[in-house]
């Protein structure tokens, strides 16, 4: 009889002792225990730290258990654990006590679980959630792990790191901010109580949701508190009288939000080669935006774009057969008059009218040295219009005069001066062998001239005077061959009317051309991202300046001269006048002749800007008079100004180079100035040292020539 029991139990040990080792193979090892990392948030921050993104699947954050207040660790222990520390991961007590309570009750709903056993499942997916014996051997065998690998205060800090508070928040620190808004450090009494108390049902105790449910749980926690000595009755009682307090986390503001977007698409195309995942490795992407910049441009931009937006409402409103086309571009079942209500009362604009009816825009900010991003926007900025189409980085759109540049640079660069003169008539081209197709350009103002100078085509932003260089002097080809060189990736028709910019651009490419430009013909690729961080801080790559020579910085003084003086005497003159920005500075507007496209693209030594608005369907004009200098320029010039204000730029300009020099030139003959030559004709104007004129005026040769014709 002994032994046939004695049998029975070696027996039953025995298979007790397999089923055992059969539970541990899906259990975590020695070596994954001490090498547990749960998933973390990724953060998007700007130069200066300031947090611009989180990416994640699971909000989690993690906190080091120093930062960790000690009224919340003392209600967790209360509530949750209280043998904590005497205990080796498992609770006898606790045990006997669930098992006679739920034989009584006939349920299962007394819990034993230690907070090692609560963090075991949820550390460990192969544990699960289920109320089976199961379940509990194997949270048992892995919590006698977990204790053996790990202190007490290491336990804690990765329960409080890994539990589930409600809301899509996992730990503590998620947990703080989502209720709280608030550093972990800053928490009080009754808001410990309230965390800890949601925590057996986080959707049922939620302060958000259920605030009286809340109120009631956060009581008891106090209450448990007092009775095991943590808190005395009259902590107890205080912090009971204080109402149920909360400050939200707005979350993800929508701040910078397609810049973010931006950088978590560059992420995404190297995550497999760095190993990373994105949503679950808690790293830290430092990023070039300045904040500063970026608060500037999207306040200016704002104002700008629903100062446009109200133009174009008033133009659709009074032009009726515009208002009946983009209604049939729409395709819309809304009605004429219910579009007329929302265009007077500016009203949201439904998602079906967009494209012909809302204004958009974008603006990059880019720092020319470095090619760094210091600020974007890729559309407005509201949050019932945001979107995921970021315009600064993939719309491809014409840019009109914006374009010149190029053309006046190919001119130069073949021997041609800033005082070289064309003939500033109409001109008619052939579009077609037999000439029945004809294109007839003009100036944007319908003017006309005589023979006008380089520097004046660009300067007054004259369409004869491009065209003419194209078609006369340089050639559709070789702007097209300087555009490319200068980082333009869209396609390019070599058609005389490449003088116009009838070949598409992406804004972010045309601000790195034009920082090109401001950087001496050095072009720094642009980039948004300098480092990467582990969530431990060691960097997983670093990002550098890469730059390449494009042209000739003699040759990049002159075109940038000649951009100059767009901005303090021609088309881009408010900025000067009427906005008082007196710094260093060129640029160029531009705007198509539809006018569904206006641009002003300027740079300074420390900053390039690029603006352009328009409407996401390029039929649509923005406006009869909507030109660049007009609907583009503000939102450029009171952000510089602004930048400028803020910033401690040094007050540098640019340096003339050796090859350049600086002549005195008489204007009625373009040739060197003599000393009989009028003074009203004597001029300043630089030239490539290769090509500067060698002759004096010959129309004031000598002291006689002026009386010669009469």
């Amino acid at each position: 009889m002994f032994l046939n029991t004695f049998l029975l139990l070696l027996a039953g040990g025995l298979s007790v002792i397999i089923y055992l080792i059969f539970l541990a193979r899906d259990l975590p090892s020695l070596d994954e225990l001490q090498q547990f990392s749960p998933d973390t948030i990724s953060k998007v921050v700007a130069a200066d730290g300031k947090l611009i993104k989180e990416l994640y699947i699971r909000k989690r954050d993690i906190i080091r258990i120093g930062e960790v207040p000690k009224d919340l660790i003392n209600a967790l222990i209360s509530m949750e654990d209280h043998r904590f520390y005497e205990h080796s991961g498992i609770s006898i007590r606790g045990i006997v006590r669930a098992v006679i309570v739920d034989v009584i009750t006939m349920s299962s709903k007394q819990g034993a679980s230690t907070i090692t056993q609560q963090l075991a499942r949820n550390m460990y997916n192969s544990i699960g959630f289920e109320k089976t014996i199961t379940r509990k051997l194997k949270e048992f065998l892995t919590a006698i792990q977990i204790e053996k690998t790990y202190t007490k205060a290491e336990i804690m800090e990765l329960y409080l790191n890994s539990v589930h508070f409600g809301h899509g928040s996992y730990g503590i620190k998620a947990a703080t901010d989502i209720y709280y808004s608030k550093d972990v450090s800053d928490l009080t009494l009754d808001e410990c109580a309230v965390l800890i108390g949601l925590l057996p049902a986080p959707a049922r105790y939620s302060p958000r949701t259920h605030p009286d449910r809340a109120l009631i749980r956060r009581d008891l926690v106090l209450k448990v508190m007092h009775r095991r000595g943590y808190i005395t009755e009259e902590s107890k009682l205080e912090y009971s009288r204080i109402p149920l307090s909360q400050k939200e986390s707005t979350g993800d503001t929508g701040w910078a939000h397609y810049f973010a977007e931006y950088v978590r698409r560059e992420l995404e195309k190297i995550d497999d080669e760095l190993n990373i995942d994105l949503y679950k490795d808690g790293l830290v992407i430092h990023t070039t935006l300045d904040s500063d910049i970026q608060n500037i441009l999207e306040e200016n931009f704002n104002k700008s774009i629903n100062l446009n937006q109200t133009v174009l409402n008033k133009e659709f409103l009074k032009n009726e057969k515009k208002l009946a086309f983009a209604i049939s571009q729409a395709r819309t079942e809304i009605s004429a008059d219910s579009i007329k209500k929302i265009l007077d009362e500016d009203l949201t604009i439904p998602p079906e009218l967009r494209s012909q009816f809302l204004v958009q825009g974008a603006v990059v900010a880019i720092e020319p040295k470095t090619g760094k991003i210091l600020g974007m926007i890729g559309g407005r900025q509201e949050e019932e219009y945001a979107d995921h189409y970021n315009r600064s980085t993939q719309a491809k759109r014409q840019p009109g005069s914006v374009f010149k540049p190029f053309v006046y640079m190919t001119a130069l660069e073949k021997g041609y001066k800033p005082t070289t003169q064309l003939l500033n008539q109409p001109i008619e081209i052939c579009l077609d062998e037999g000439c029945i197709d004809r294109w007839n350009p003009q100036n944007h103002d319908g003017s006309t001239g005589l023979l006008t100078t380089l520097r004046e085509g660009i300067k007054r932003s004259l369409n004869l005077i491009s065209v003419r260089v194209v078609q006369e002097l340089v050639g559709p080809a070789a702007v097209k061959k300087n555009a490319q060189l200068f980082g333009l990736s869209t396609y390019i028709p070599e058609v005389d009317a490449i003088a116009l910019g009838v070949a598409d651009v992406i804004p972010m490419e045309i601000t790195t051309a034009y920082a090109a430009i401001a950087n001496n013909g050095i072009l720094s690729k642009p980039f948004a991202i300098t480092r990467i961080e582990d969530r431990y801080g060691r960097v997983i790559k670093e990002y550098t300046t890469e730059s390449r020579e494009v042209k000739d910085e003699n040759l990049i003084y002159i075109l940038r001269d000649m951009m100059r003086s767009v901005i303090d005497e021609g088309t881009g003159g408010s900025i000067r006048w009427k906005y008082k920005f007196y710094r260093p500075l060129a640029g160029k507007t531009g705007t198509t002749n539809s006018k569904a496209d206006a641009w002003f693209v300027g740079y300074t030594p420390q900053i390039a800007i690029s603006v352009w608005v328009g409407m996401d369907d390029p039929g649509i004009s923005l406006g009869e008079k909507q030109f660049g200098s007009q609907a583009a320029l503000p939102t450029f010039a009171n952000s510089i100004k602004e930048i400028y204000d803020l910033k401690d730029y040094p007050e540098a300009d640019w340096e003339m180079p050796d090859g350049v020099t600086p002549l005195l030139i008489c204007t009625d003959s373009y040739e060197l100035a003599t000393q009989w030559c009028p003074q009203e004709s004597r001029i300043n104007e630089i030239f490539l040292r290769v090509h500067m004129p060698r002759k004096e005026c010959s129309i004031h040769s000598n002291p006689f020539q002026r009386f010669r014709d009469k």
